[in-house]
This record gives C-alpha cells, structure tokens and sequence, in this order.
C-alpha cells in the first residue's frame, strides 16, 4: 500500500507506518540471534565466537548495501512527494540495477580479501577456518543482499512498510527452521547455519522484487520513463555515498574495536558476540524508526511543508523514548540470563563478558535514540555534511577510547567508549539540527 505523507496527521501517520517496520526488524535481528543461539547451544562457544568475529567484515557489506538503499529512500520519497511519477520510475529502476551490479562486484572483491581482512583483525588460530567458512557462503549471497535492501528502501519510500514486514516474517522463519535442520538433522555445523542465511535471504529478495514490478504499476505519469539513467544515479549517489561512508566509518570502526576485542581471548570474542546481537537488536530498531522519519521528512519537504517536518520530529522522539525504555530494564536486569541463552554449557567468564556489556552501554540507548532521530531528520532532509560529521565524531570517539581504556578497566573499558561515543555523537548532530540545517 502506497502512502502519501504530506497529509493527515503526523503521530498517526508515523506510527502507522513505523510500526510494521519496527516488526520487520524485529524479526530481521530474531534470525540473527537464533544463528548465534545454534551456534553456540549446538555447535560449540567456539562457533559461537566465530560467527562473531566474523561480523564486522559482514558489516563492511551491509554498510555498502544500507547506504545506496538509503540514497535511495530518500530521493524516491521526495519526487514521489513532489508527484514526479515519471521520475518516481526512473529512480527506481536505476536503483535496482545499480545495486544488482554493485553487489556482484563486492562479492569478487570479498573473495579475494576476506582472508586478509580476517588477518588484520588478529582472528585467533581455533576459530579462524570457521570464521572464513561462514564468510566465503554469507559473500556468495551478497547480490540478493543488495537487491532485498533496494525493493525494502523502494516500499519504504513510497510509503509502504507493511510489505516488507510480510517477507522478513516469512524469511526469518524459514532460516531459523533452516538452520535447525542443516546443524541439528544434518549436521552440517557452521556452514549449515550461513547455507540456511543464503537460501531465505535469496527467495525474499526475488519475491519481493516480483512484488515491486507489479506494486509500481499503479503509479501513474505521461511520458516514458527511462530504464537507467546516470543522471539519475548521480542524484542517488549525492545522498548514498554520504551514506556509504558514514556506514563504512560505523564498519571500520567495529573492524578495529572486534581487533581489540579478540585480543582478550574467546571467552570474551563469544561474551561479546552474544551481547553485541542484542545491543544491534536495540540500535536497529532505533535506526528503523529513524529511517521512517527520514521518508517523512523527504516526502513534506517535497512537498515544502516544513511545519509538519518539525512535528515529525518531536513525535519521533517520543516514540524513540517509548522503544528504548522497556529494552534497558530488561539488558540491564537480565543481561546475565539473556547471554546465557546462547551458550550450552556454564561459562562464567563468557556470562560476565555479555552482562557487563550490557549493563555498561543500555542505560545510554536514550541518548544513541535521540542521536538517532535527528541523524535520520537531517539525512531525509539531505543535509549530508552534517549527518557524516555526527556519525564520524561519534566513531572516533569510541575507537580512540577503546584503544585507551581498556588500559584501566580491561575489557569493560570498550563497553565504556560506545557509551561516551553515543553521548558525544548525539550532542554533534543536535548542534546541527538547532542551527537549521533542515532549511538548507
């Protein structure tokens, strides 16, 4: 269903919209954790910490990935507010095809350098053959990666959350029943778990770019639209590469933080592994909400309602504070418990790892929310510059302290440094937005 965001009122048209997003995601980041829960409950800790360590050279990909799709939302959202249809479809099919050709072509380049980025992340000796096994599957799927992330970011943009929501359900329960079966019935270990990622991120991203065809259709424009366009590309690239660096810095930065991390050993890398697929949970249903007021803003600046944009706003943050207050009290009451799920034997160094984690950074999802909410204000107002500034001060800050403070506190000291990051980051991007640069 396609949603004009330029009438009506603001808390129900975000609300609406953002809920089946934020189910989506939920369900996205529910077969993220039940493949570290198998790995770790069926397999070993060993496995467990190899999905792990295995994780930030996956996000290089994912960065990539969610900053053209981000390109993307915005610029279909702002001419579909404007109701430049005929553009609409141009946009659209560039989008596609570009991200189609860029997935193929990291997925070359992550065959050939995934050994060596493994390498330069001190991947320690009993877990590195693992680590790339899982690696070389999870880059063979990479062009269905990018084509899911582009007909999510096309629906989103035209106002349809719902859709996406029906092929994450349907996907996520198929890789968990899939990984269930090749690690449990056939015992396929590791591989079994990236295989079962493959085949249901694989079918959703090819039903749902069916679906898009056939969704697109009822968008209406005289003329011809064109089938790709590097004019259009260009116009994409403006708010996407932005986006792809402002991603890639959030990827180096895990990169260098997962190096210090497995300095301390696989207890902490399978601690750390577990806490940090629930504090993604949490920062990714921040982030959904926060791309949802991207689309509404793109879509009322189109359309030069500014008044409505402020409002969006203050409703987002409200919803934002409505999301991450239940998520600290249970992180930071039951942290111990929930690492505890995805490991099958007691371990106490892993179960103090994931629990000090969590109970250092949850408290501080309020000020990584609002951060959040005003980076994606000023993202879907195309403010570009300010938006890569808050992301980048944000990440200098925790790398630098996660390197220093480890020094007084040992492994804690890192959790510390994504706390201090958030705060930092979050004061950044409010200064830019308090200046007005959603006027620009």
């Amino acid at each position: 269903m396609i949603t004009n965001m330029t009438e009506g009122s603001p808390a129900k048209i975000l609300w609406k919209f953002s809920l089946p997003m934020l189910l989506s995601v939920i369900f996205q980041q529910f077969y993220s954790i039940m493949d570290s829960i198998i790995a770790g409950k069926y397999i070993s800790s060993s496995a467990l910490a190899a999905v792990g360590a295995s994780y930030p050279i996956t996000m290089i990909f994912i960065a990539v990935a969610t900053g053209f799709s981000i390109g993307t939302s915005v610029i279909v959202s702002n001419l579909f507010g404007g109701q430049k249809n005929r553009e609409v479809r141009t946009a659209i099919n560039t989008a596609i095809i570009s991200q189609i050709v860029l997935g193929v072509v990291l997925s070359i380049c992550g065959f050939l350098f995934y050994n060596i980025m493994m390498r330069m992340l001190n991947t320690p000796e009993n877990i590195f053959y693992d680590a790339g096994l899982y690696l070389k599957i999870y880059i063979a799927g990479l062009v269905f990666l990018f084509l899911y992330n582009s007909c999510n970011a096309i629906f989103t943009a035209l106002g349809d959350s719902r859709t996406p929501l029906y092929f994450l359900i349907i996907s996520s329960i198929g890789n968990v029943i899939l990984d269930i079966v090749f690690v449990k019935s056939f015992d396929f270990g590791i591989a079994g778990i990236a295989w079962a990622t493959f085949i249901a991120q694989g079918l959703s991203s090819v039903f749902a770019s069916f679906t898009l065809l056939k969704r697109i259709k009822v968008i209406k424009y005289e003329g011809k639209h064109d089938v790709f366009s590097f004019k259009m590309l260009k116009r994409i690239s403006r708010i996407a590469i932005p986006s792809v660096l402002q991603q890639s810095f959030i990827s180096i930065g895990t990169l260098l933080i997962q190096s210090k991390i497995n300095s301390f050993g696989e207890n902490v890398i399978a601690g750390y592994s577990a806490a940090v697929k629930l504090n993604n949970f949490a920062i990714t249903c921040f982030s959904t909400l926060s791309n949802g007021i991207s689309s509404f803003i793109a879509q009322n600046l189109g359309a030069g309602k500014l008044e409505r944009v402020k409002k969006g706003v203050k409703i987002a943050n409200f919803m934002m504070i409505g999301v991450a207050v239940p998520i600290i009290a249970v992180f930071f009451i039951f942290g111990r418990q929930i690492t505890g799920i995805f490991i099958d034997e007691i371990n106490e160094e892993v179960l103090n790892t994931g629990e000090n984690f969590l109970k250092i950074v949850s408290p501080f999802y309020l000020a990584v929310s609002f951060k959040i909410v005003t980076d994606g204000a000023l993202r879907g107002a195309g403010v570009m510059l300010a938006f890569t500034i808050s992301t980048l001060s944000d990440y200098i800050v925790r790398v630098a302290l996660a390197y220093i403070l480890p020094y007084y506190f040992g492994e804690n000291g890192v959790w510390i440094a994504w706390s201090v990051s958030w705060v930092v980051g979050a004061l950044v991007s409010y200064c830019f937005y308090l200046k007005g640069s959603l006027k620009n």
